[in-house]
């Protein structure tokens, strides 16, 4: 039994939901751990969100500087969610070469490899040579508001070499993932008695017409295309609107997300949303307005940094296959670490993204032992030499 699968159980035990975003038990669990082994250990959190709490740990000092990322927090266990688990989600379950469990792939698993390279790191006979960095962030299941780029704002997490961020890429190297622009769409009519809707203007209706301008503003979108994460999106998630079934409707909205490629300029796609929206042939005395735009930003890094290729030999040789460079679609806290990572950063763990964020989730074991030997071989030849 790998490291990582004697400490992923413990992880996934403690609930660490987000919302509503309360780590501070397993911030504390993982604390107490690396104190143990020897590492010099903080827990900050934002007094704005003080129960959101994370751990920034380091061993070593000087250059390089090497640091792992993982996230504490997973996301909630919704309603119908927990009628679909065989087993309860926060019992760790072995089942068929796999452990079940919530966070148990997203992102418990990376973490816990993370923590066993750490403890491999204070067993050896000789000193590092340079600094080892643990970041055990919260929110990032909320976009690291308050976890990983308030850690970085607030210069809490040192400057290092090369970043490894845990997410799930099926152990291939990822240098690359999209970002996202966020938007709402509402359209405002006149409401009237239902009896008569002719003598009003139906905020519902029209949306329609905007809704299927936005479903072709998604086709479109494939036509542009990134070597890595492949092409944009655009997604319609939410939809809200009327009072009453014998009203109509006055206003509409929909909520929707725009997956933006690496290098994509974020005011360019605000505007071709907006003109989109704008250009929707609507009934007399209806108006729409676009707002409310929040972004992610996407992530992008050179494969050709003697880290990154470092890493990626150290991974063809623990699987004895093509490790990449892959794109990972979904977002992560690479984001927000871009000014820490002086000459790279990857993104990097077990599994798939598919199986994160589902009733069952689980991590295969054989492959969480292979990213413990991948992470364990690029720390060993990276800092002691």
């Amino acid at each position: 039994m790998s490291l990582a699968e004697q400490l992923a159980p413990d992880l996934i035990r403690i609930p660490s939901p987000n919302p509503p975003g309360d780590t501070q038990a397993i911030a504390t669990h993982v604390s107490q751990l690396l104190h143990g082994w020897g590492f010099h250990v903080v827990e900050y959190y934002p007094p704005i969100k003080p129960r959101a709490r994370s751990i920034v740990a380091t061993l070593g000092r000087g250059e390089p500087g090497l640091l792992y990322h993982a996230h504490l927090d997973t996301v909630p266990i919704g309603v119908q969610e927990a009628n679909r688990w065989s087993s309860d989600p926060y019992t760790p379950t072995w089942r068929d070469g796999r452990l079940y469990g919530k966070g148990s792939v997203d992102d418990k698993g990376p973490l816990a490899a993370m923590l066993a390279v750490a403890q491999h790191l204070t067993t050896q006979p000789q000193p590092l040579a340079g600094m080892f960095v643990l970041v055990a962030a919260a929110e990032e299941e909320t976009g690291g508001q308050w976890g990983t780029r308030w850690l970085a704002d607030q210069g809490y997490i040192p400057p290092v070499d090369f970043v490894v961020v845990g997410e799930q890429t099926a152990n291939r190297v990822a240098t690359a993932h999209k970002g996202i622009l966020r938007a709402t769409v509402q359209v405002y009519g006149r409401s009237v008695h239902a009896t008569n809707p002719d003598r009003g203007v139906n905020a519902i209706n029209a949306m329609a017409r905007v809704i299927l301008a936005l479903e072709d503003y998604h086709r479109r979108l494939q036509g542009r295309v990134h070597a890595l994460v492949g092409s944009p999106t655009c997604n319609i998630g939410i939809i809200q609107g009327g009072a009453a079934t014998n009203v109509v409707a006055d206003a509409c909205e929909v909520r929707l997300d725009r997956r933006l490629l690496p290098g994509e300029d974020v005011a360019a796609a605000q505007r071709e949303l907006s003109e989109v929206v704008a250009a929707v042939p609507l009934p007399t005395g209806a108006r729409v307005e676009v707002g409310d735009f929040s972004v992610s930003n996407a992530f992008e890094t050179n494969a050709d940094t003697p880290f990154t290729q470092r890493f990626l030999a150290v991974t063809r040789e623990v699987l004895g296959d093509d490790p990449g460079p892959v794109g990972y679609l979904p977002g992560s806290d690479a984001k927000h670490l871009t000014a820490i990572a002086r000459q790279g950063m990857i993104v990097f763990g077990p599994g798939s993204y598919e199986v994160a964020h589902a009733a069952d989730e689980y991590v295969d074991l054989a492959e969480l032992a292979q990213t413990e030997a991948i992470l364990w071989r690029f720390a060993e030849q990276t800092l002691l030499r």
